[in-house]
């Protein structure tokens, strides 16, 4: 294990980002069709929020069945934009933060996701699974 190895190492690049203005349907898409469990909520290259599948899971019954013609689902997220569902007090690391660093910040504070922004841009995210997988490769 290399001691200090930055964050740039196993970060996700590039990045599967929403803006505010998208609807959640799509938001549900990109989560569907990405295997992803989290997304970035851009304004340019600035993250303005993150948006979660679980955060979609509060609001419909997208997982229940996995009929993409579900209207229910459609109706339920017309009523809420991505501005209103996202949440806004994002924590983000730089991508020389070492592994050990945003480690032990995803543990002490209980986030899934980091973006990784530098110069106010957004360039990576940083998940569970890829501090797993990372761990994985060392053994």
């Amino acid at each position: 294990m290399i001691r200090k190895a930055p964050i740039s190492m196993i970060m996700t690049t590039p990045v599967i980002t929403l803006k505010k203005y998208d609807n959640l349907e799509t938001a549900e898409h990109l989560f569907k069709l990405h295997h992803i469990r989290h997304i970035p909520v851009v304004d340019g290259d600035v993250v303005i929020g993150m948006l979660s599948y679980t955060d979609l899971l509060r609001l419909s019954f997208a997982d229940v069945d996995m009929n993409d013609d579900d209207m229910s689902d459609v109706m339920v997220y017309n009523m809420f934009s991505i501005e209103q569902v996202m949440n806004r007090n994002i924590v983000t690391v730089s991508s020389s933060n070492s592994i050990k660093e945003v480690a032990e910040l995803l543990a002490s504070k209980e986030f899934h996701a980091l973006p990784v922004v530098d110069n106010n841009a957004l360039v990576g995210i940083v998940t569970t699974t890829d501090l797993i997988k990372y761990l994985l490769k060392q053994f």
